[in-house]
């Protein structure tokens, strides 16, 4: 798989320029100012590059409705999202929970040593 793909689908992190570790407040500024670049409507004086231009605003837009939504993160960083699906509320629960669980197991072993 390559960097800038996760398991079929793009690579969101890397479209915004993020890692994923980044907080909620980091993605919505990426977002912006990548929305901001490649918004169509700012660059219909340049039609040579407003397909591109298009292309990127979808692929923006796309990242962050999965990444600033808990649920949908939590599945796409799990390998569990698929963007076809819209019934996956109760699995995003159950995936946020274990994530959660994992993570405060980590802390524990951390504070342990």
């Amino acid at each position: 798989m390559g960097a800038d793909q996760k398991q079929g689908l793009p690579y969101y992190y890397s479209i915004l320029g993020v890692s994923s570790e980044s907080s909620i407040n980091e993605i919505k500024r990426a977002y912006r100012k990548l929305a901001m670049q490649w918004h169509p409507d700012r660059l219909t004086r340049t039609p040579s590059i407003l397909g591109e231009a298009n292309r990127k605003f979808q692929r923006i837009q796309e990242a962050y409705a999965v990444l600033s939504d808990h649920r949908k993160r939590a599945m796409y960083d799990a390998g569990l999202y698929d963007p076809e699906d819209r019934e996956d509320e109760g699995l995003s629960d159950f995936v946020q929970e274990m994530l959660n669980l994992m993570a405060q197991d980590r802390r524990q072993s951390i504070n342990r040593n």
